[in-house]
């Protein structure tokens, strides 16, 4: 079967929750879309208001709070908001390149040997069997350093010891006061289970950013292409091959979800760095290429979009009187109408917590080429 480039953006938009807003369970809105990347405290809850009905934030700083979401490092070695019982394999899966880059590549400082910084590693998850501050596991680091650089091995450790955040307060349950847990007992290698969470971690991909190529699976999770066609292979009788827009081989689970093409997309204020425009190689499934390079800036910051028939078509930022909208290209009346909506209800919703989540972001915008604005009041 040859599916169309609207087919596939269809598909994502409704495993992401972006046809309509589900009422589902904050827990479960985030097991469905896989992950959602936090490394900025409010994108989860921006993300999920776009995908929740009738949300409240107050709902997933309870799961947050309850460990019913937990927030680590992850896919790309990059901080996600997952489910816990998710959180494992999709850490496992990235145990051969955590540890490549960081206990025996380019990460690793100077004189620190696998053997020290693995040892290292099992006293720090030992430690922080209970929620420890990051001046806590630096105090316990240092009288075992032995003379090695602390800076170099604090960063080491920090990225690559299996820990997930605590909550350290508002408004967005996570500040900028880092406190962790351990949140697995392997803390070495162990590239059998690696192997079998990469099983999981594939079908896992697959039910949130399918259908997808085996060059989009690896790059999501950063992980050797070979490694994710041994694990499709396994999958037989699993997972059906299909033919995309362009001609490449496309996998998907069989049983998936793919609505038909002309299904309608309401218009949605993304978050910072959605994973939706992340998930595959070619990030035309949402993205037009031509306004890659202004959403996607050179340091890797992905700014507010606008979704306008399920691609980006424009960018948008809090302000003091609403939401300022900017355009790639002109957008009818209606579409403008139903932005201001979507944009009103996100004014309402932000003014208890912060209603200018992503100030300190706004230098990008005044690096845009010339843009005719619009205020969208809330």
């Amino acid at each position: 079967m040859k599916l169309s480039a609207r087919a596939l953006n269809r598909a994502t938009l409704d495993r992401q929750l972006l046809l309509r807003r589900e009422p589902l369970d904050v827990a479960e809105a985030v097991r469905r879309v896989m992950a959602l990347q936090a490394q900025e405290a409010a994108s989860p809850y921006i993300a999920l208001w776009n995908r929740v009905a009738d949300l409240e934030a107050a709902d997933l700083d309870t799961a947050f709070a309850g460990r019913r979401v937990v927030r680590g490092t992850t896919m790309r070695m990059t901080l996600h908001a997952v489910h816990p019982d998710d959180y494992p394999a999709l850490r496992d899966a990235i145990e051969p390149t955590m540890y490549a880059t960081h206990l025996d590549g380019r990460f690793t400082p100077p004189g620190l040997t696998v053997e020290a910084g693995q040892a290292l590693v099992e006293g720090l998850m030992a430690f922080t069997a209970e929620p420890r501050t990051v001046q806590e596991m630096k105090d316990w680091l240092e009288p075992r350093l032995g003379g090695l650089p602390a800076a170099g091995v604090w960063a080491v450790l920090r990225s690559y010891t299996p820990m997930v955040r605590v909550p350290t307060g508002g408004p967005w349950s996570f500040t900028t006061r880092v406190s962790c847990v351990a949140s697995s007992p392997r803390p070495t290698l162990d590239l059998n289970a690696s192997a079998e969470a990469l099983g999981v971690l594939t079908r896992r991909y697959l039910q949130a950013f399918g259908p997808a190529t085996v060059a989009d699976v690896a790059q999501f999770a950063l992980v050797q292409q070979a490694r994710v066609k041994k694990v499709l292979r396994a999958m037989d009788g699993e997972v059906e091959q299909l033919e995309g827009p362009d001609g490449r081989p496309l996998w998907d689970l069989r049983d998936a979800s793919r609505p038909p093409e002309d299904t309608p997309a309401p218009p949605r204020l993304m978050a910072m760095w959605d994973n939706t425009l992340l998930a595959h190689t070619a990030r035309d499934r949402l993205l037009p290429p031509a306004y890659r390079k202004l959403v996607i800036r050179a340091n890797g910051d992905v700014l507010p979009t606008l979704l306008v028939d399920g691609h980006v078509a424009g960018v948008w930022r809090p302000t003091d009187s609403g939401i300022e909208a900017a355009p790639f290209h002109p957008l009818p009346d209606e579409t403008w109408d139903a932005l201001a909506t979507e944009a009103k209800a996100l004014v309402t919703w932000l003014a208890d917590r912060d209603p200018h989540p992503y100030r300190r972001y706004d230098r990008w915008w005044h690096k845009l080429p010339d843009l005719k604005t619009m205020l969208l009041p809330g």
